[in-house]
């Protein structure tokens, strides 16, 4: 049987490996990559329609306490309440604008009664860890203008913890916040744009592009199809190989025949030669007779 070979263990485990390593380019990497981009251009949809959308009443966005959405993010929203700086928490290890920051989270007790978080901006620390000295949340009631923003996740649910006189939080989610100070929150939260009050430094939106990810999934989609090209290519030569062998063994008694003719025709054209020869020689001495 002419694939025979490929019972052999070293080719069981090759194909063994091409089999997994295509199966995972077509049904993991590149799905994830092609999701990833879809959340990428969902994102920046919603963050180009919320720049021409006036800002709406909360209750007309997130109707009941509903937590944000795909849909719903990053939509500006109005809050009409009073801030409760005795929940205040401070977002350890942040990034912005490519330095280190801290934001300010800061309760913001609703009209309704309902208490949401909002993110007043960000702040620079000082001496690496510390927080700089920075304004209060305004008193009385007030109305702010704020971006829609889904819970962060921390993967180690790591809870509040004191430093410096301050609260912090590892990552920006109302419930973590919420259990911590003991002020019950709305799912999501809220970043106060630019001029509002008790704005601090209001936090840049994401930039509009659509990143790597659409890239990333064709070549893993690329990377699967050589890899059960190349398996196919080995195969085709092993097979090759044998044929060639096959015929090799099969030509041998023909090219056994073929020298075996031509030493034959060696023999005969030796005798050839031996009778010319002998012929001029006998052409010869009768020549000298005749002289």
């Amino acid at each position: 049987m002419r694939l025979k070979f490929l019972l052999r263990p070293g080719w069981l485990g090759l194909i063994g490996l091409v089999v997994v390593f295509a199966t995972l380019c077509f049904t993991l990497l590149a799905p994830w990559q092609f999701s990833r981009n879809e959340e990428t251009q969902a994102r920046n949809s919603a963050i180009s329609e919320s720049f021409h959308a006036p800002p709406k009443p909360l209750a007309e966005v997130l109707p009941a306490g509903q937590a944000p959405s795909e849909r719903t993010e990053w939509a500006q929203v109005v809050l009409r309440g009073r801030y409760l700086p005795e929940g205040e928490t401070l977002a350890w290890q942040r990034t912005v604008l490519g330095e280190p920051a801290f934001e300010v989270l800061t309760p913001f007790r609703l009209e309704g009664g309902s208490t949401v978080l909002v993110d007043r901006g960000f702040v620079r620390p000082v001496n690496g860890t510390q927080a700089p000295e920075y304004a209060a949340p305004p008193t009385g009631d007030v109305t702010v203008v704020a971006r829609v923003r889904a819970d962060e996740q921390d993967s180690k649910n790591r809870p509040l913890f004191d430093h410096d006189g301050h609260r912090w939080t590892y990552a920006v989610n109302s419930q973590t916040v919420a259990t911590g100070t003991g002020i019950t929150l709305r799912p999501g939260y809220f970043a106060l744009t630019e001029g509002q009050p008790g704005v601090l430094g209001a936090l840049p939106l994401p930039r509009l592009e659509s990143g790597p990810y659409f890239s990333y999934a064709l070549q893993w989609i690329a990377f699967g199809t050589m890899a059960i090209i190349a398996i196919g290519y080995l195969i085709y030569s092993e097979l090759r190989s044998g044929d060639a062998e096959a015929s090799a063994a099969d030509g041998a008694p023909a090219d056994k025949a073929r020298k075996g003719r031509r030493r034959r025709m060696s023999v005969a054209e030796a005798i050839a030669e031996d009778e010319r020869r002998e012929e001029a020689e006998r052409h010869a001495r009768e020549t000298s007779a005749n002289q």
